[in-house]
């Protein structure tokens, strides 16, 4: 009896043991895998970094109590390339770094000096004033400074003289020379063509100047006009401005057209100087962010004027973080100056806003590191290989995907006269040859009639000429002397 139960004994604590042990091997198992995949694991001997960043939309956000974005993908690749373990924290007072009133730094910049984090990982601008107390690696996204507005704010409103809004002022003024010179063309060659005006002393010329000002009307408008042009080369000037017309009222109601379909992308902001000039919307950026300090150190008289303006009211028009701003933005009349990278993903997943497209302040987003850090260069070298290889560019599509990006982003802008260049061309073309056969048809009336009277082809040529462009003086002569001889 004893005996059993010693045996029994032996079997139940030897299955426990075993029992026991498949699930520690099982356990690291399970450990050793996470801390592969975090890069982390002290059997590796990896070196561990405190990486501090900012949540901001899409670069650091928090979904299902996890970290996710574009930092933290970024993060991952240099973990993977570099070969280090890390601990994410999100910055403790939320702000990116600025010096404070007391001389400190605060947000990530402090954090750094204070040794608190090792690296900052976040959409943190390379300035002159950081890079004085930390280390910026190589930029891994360009941006600049930007204007974020709702379209509905700034739509621009129907102007009394809307309709000429197609056309460019340079296009009008080259519309209105090209129907003055082909008027003229058509003047000049009914008068000098014999096959329009055969008797310059008999019979009456049709095309006079304000009748060939209303033939030209007539044809832009598309009305039949009289009167009809009998010549050649009269014809060809007829011709050509019909074509002309033709081909520019399709222009204009193409565009007219496209005006009205879009008139509410039409932005009457569209640089930093009209924001200044105009007083429908406030205006403000991040406080103590890069970018107000970029405006209160320029030295452009229009940055100027932005910083006194923010800086006065400073307590109303400055925001606390990115978010508060693009709601603030599409729910008020404001707009918000910022890093444009960051605009155009507030278009993309908002399509009811949009970004001016004026962009100053050249910079880019660097990852921070303390002063003659080791990690400083690893980075930059680390961050270049994946622009090389296309991984930024892979992240930049992937984290700033929205169905608002595959509408049309084409703006309308007024028909400048380049557009119109090779009709103004056609039309040039068209007068030069109507001119040419009026030349051509007036000397071979001349060389005729040189061998009736016996003078020669030039002489009759210039006399012809003469008749025809100085009619009215030769008809008054002529009646002088029917009147002498009469008396």
């Amino acid at each position: 009896m004893d005996k059993g139960l010693h045996f029994m004994f032996c079997v139940v604590t030897t299955v426990l043991l075993l029992r026991e042990s498949s699930q520690t091997g099982a356990v690291r198992n399970d450990d050793a895998m996470i801390k592969a995949n975090d890069l982390r694991g002290p059997e590796e001997n990896l070196p561990a970094l405190t990486v501090t960043t900012i949540l901001e939309d899409p670069y650091v956000m928090v979904r299902s109590a996890e970290l996710e974005g574009y930092c933290i993908d970024l993060l991952k690749a240099l973990a993977s390339m570099l070969h280090f373990s890390y601990k994410v924290k999100v910055v403790g007072d939320g702000k990116y770094g600025a010096i404070s009133s007391n001389g400190n730094w605060t947000g990530m910049i402090g954090e750094i000096l204070r040794q608190e984090a090792d690296i900052a990982v976040a959409p943190l601008t390379v300035t002159s004033a950081r890079e004085e107390v930390i280390s910026f690696t190589t930029p891994f996204l360009q941006t600049g400074i930007g204007i974020l507005l709702r379209k509905d704010t700034v739509s621009q409103e129907m102007s009394f003289f809307h309709f000429l809004a197609p056309f460019s002022k340079e296009t009008w003024t080259g519309l209105l020379f090209a129907y003055v010179l082909t008027c003229v063309c058509l003047f000049l060659v009914a008068r000098l063509s014999p096959c329009e005006w055969n008797e310059p002393k008999n019979e009456e010329n049709h095309f006079t100047f304000l009748n060939s000002l209303w033939f030209g009307a007539g044809a832009l408008t598309l009305q039949g006009v009289t009167p009809r042009p009998k010549a050649f080369s009269v014809r060809v000037i007829a011709a050509i401005w019909w074509l002309f017309t033709i081909a520019l009222l399709a222009a204009y109601i193409a565009n007219f057209t496209a005006l009205l379909s879009s008139g509410s992308e039409q932005l009457p902001i569209q640089t930093f100087e009209d924001l200044v000039k105009q007083r429908k919307l406030e205006f403000g950026t991040l406080d103590g962010s890069s970018t107000f300090y970029f405006f209160k150190n320029s030295k452009n008289p229009i940055h100027q004027m932005i910083y006194e303006y923010m800086d006065k009211r400073r307590d109303h028009v400055l925001v606390k973080t990115y978010q508060e701003a693009v709601q603030r933005v599409m729910e008020s009349n404001y707009a918000f100056i910022g890093e444009s990278i960051s605009q155009d993903l507030a278009a993309a997943r908002h399509c009811n806003l949009i970004r001016a497209p004026e962009v100053i302040g050249a910079r880019g987003f660097g990852i921070a590191t303390a002063q003659a850090s080791p990690w400083t260069k690893k980075l930059s070298v680390a961050v270049l290989k994946l622009r090389e290889s296309g991984d930024l560019d892979y992240l930049r599509n992937k984290w700033w995907e929205s169905s608002c990006l595959h509408k049309s982003r084409d703006r309308w802008s007024p028909l400048q006269p380049q557009a119109l260049g090779g009709l103004f061309l056609t039309l040039a073309i068209g007068l030069a040859l109507g001119v040419i056969a009026a030349m051509v048809e007036l000397s071979n009336k001349s060389r005729h009639a040189a061998g009736h009277v016996k003078k020669s082809c030039c002489s009759i040529f210039t006399e012809e000429m003469c008749t025809r462009l100085r009619i009215k003086e030769n008809t008054r002569q002529t009646q002088e002397t029917s009147g002498r001889a009469n008396a």
